[in-house]
């Protein structure tokens, strides 16, 4: 049933695809959550941890991902209906395309208001509003951008704008020209970020807090900070949200899926890795707290560059390079519904990602507001926002990360997966089949587990 070509278009070269893959992967988790979460369980412990999990849970995942989207040539939905039935087995695996479109529905929803909060803390580091700036005053600026909805709905707005434009240019004049740019001027601004902190005088102690693991910091929460890892390295790579199966529909029939996904997951790991040799000298360098949980970037890093020399411009360029990453994510969650529009209501391109584009953007308006006015709003005793955030981080993406584990590994054919893979049973394909069926699956159910209160 394989076709050469998606009706949507496809990556003019493996390059693109690789940039718009680590586009996708590249996102607010490898420069916000990855280095507070290694800051909470004592640093190089944890990344050992982590990219162990990397290897074992997250590459053979998006792999298998790959493989389904390229396999089918169709949005989620589609491509799992038409994969089943080749296999004759249920159409209810469909449900996978479902909660891949759905996950990535509800997490740009929120993840736009928190885009949004980039956006306006680039403004406020321009005109000097960190200048010198304490704790108290730190909070106090957070604060009042949370309590303000309509400053909260404008960069809303304005991000849900930026992401629907480049949607509906298309695979090659709107995707792939974004990531053309916004991935290496990404690493551009990464690595004079590092250069920035290397200058700090705490560089080598931030260096050393990352990467020498502290076992004794380790021991006591070691359970905690294990599921922790593997809950990042899960959703670092985007996996089950439907945008890396999007992605690999528009990827050719004679690139390898095994080499690109491991440069892909190298790059991704590379940013959290850079964004914490950024991070933590800064932080350090002032006696700050780098273990200060989600408030780092957005309360404790304006704290550290306004009493650094040259802070305002750098703090310009660091939520410029977090604007970035989160655009080139949020693109890649706006794709496979926008395919699903063209592909189920026979919409042009530009009519399907601005009907996308709107449905979100008013979800995430109630985003916004349960955050201020609409606070006392609760179901499930949460906001929309945290509410959102718990049910596609803790239960959508895991469950559709099982199930995608689950029909690569043993639903599919196996000739069929050899031949996307590898070409024929090769030892990588054996080892990726081992762990496709037996470590991965297991792996992210116990992230589910633990994340719903089981384990």
């Amino acid at each position: 049933m394989a076709t050469s070509t998606s009706i949507h278009g496809m990556w003019s070269s493996r390059f693109a695809f690789i940039l718009a893959a680590s586009g996708s992967a590249v996102g607010l988790g490898n420069i916000w959550r990855f280095p507070y979460t290694a800051g909470e369980y004592g640093g190089g412990a944890f990344v050992l941890v982590y990219l162990l999990c990397v290897a074992v849970i997250g590459i053979p995942i998006m792999m298998a991902e790959v493989m389904l989207g390229r396999r089918g040539r169709q949005s989620p939905i589609n491509t799992m209906r038409a994969l089943a039935q080749a296999q004759q087995a249920p159409v209810i695996w469909q449900l996978v395309g479902w909660l891949g479109i759905l996950s990535g529905f509800l997490i740009l929803s929120f993840y736009s208001v928190v885009a949004g909060w980039t956006l306006a803390y680039v403004l406020r580091a321009g005109t000097g509003a960190f200048s010198s700036i304490d704790a108290a005053g730190s909070a106090q600026v957070f604060s009042a951008l949370i309590a303000d909805p309509w400053q909260l709905f404008l960069w809303h707005s304005v991000f849900m704008i930026m992401v629907g434009l480049v949607v509906a240019r298309g695979v090659t004049s709107g995707l792939e020209q974004a990531v053309r740019f916004l991935m290496p001027a990404l690493f551009v601004l990464l690595i004079l970020m590092v250069a920035y902190a290397a200058q700090t005088g705490a560089f080598m102690q931030g260096l050393d807090y990352l990467f020498r693991p502290d076992f004794l910091e380790f021991q006591g929460r070691a359970g905690e900070a294990i599921l922790s890892a593997m809950g990042q390295a899960f959703f670092s790579l985007s996996l089950g949200m439907g945008a890396i199966m999007m992605y690999g529909s528009y990827l050719s029939s004679q690139a390898s899926i095994t080499q690109n996904i491991v440069i892909i997951a190298g790059m991704d790991t590379l940013v959290a890795l850079l964004a914490g040799m950024a991070i933590f000298p800064i932080v350090l360098a002032n006696g700050l707290a780098p273990g200060s949980g989600p408030g780092l970037i957005f309360e404790t890093l304006p704290i550290a560059f306004g009493q650094m020399p040259g802070g305002q411009i750098f703090a310009v360029l660091f939520f410029v390079l977090l604007l970035f990453a989160a655009w080139t994510s949020a693109i890649s969650l706006l794709e496979p519904l926008t395919a699903w529009l063209v592909e189920n209501r026979g919409w042009q391109r530009p009519v399907a990602a601005l009907m996308g584009t709107a449905l979100i953007w008013l979800l995430g308006i109630a985003c916004l507001l349960s955050l201020n006015l609409w606070s006392e709003i609760k179901l499930f005793g949460k906001g929309f926002f945290d509410l959102f955030d718990y049910a596609t981080s803790n239960i959508l993406l895991p469950v559709g990360g099982v199930l995608i584990a689950i029909f690569a590994g043993w639903v599919l054919n196996r000739q069929v997966a050899a031949e996307e893979l590898t070409g024929g049973e090769h030892p990588g394909y054996h080892l990726w089949r081992f762990l496709i069926r037996y470590v991965s699956p297991v792996g992210v159910t116990i992230v589910f587990l633990n994340a719903i209160g089981l384990i």
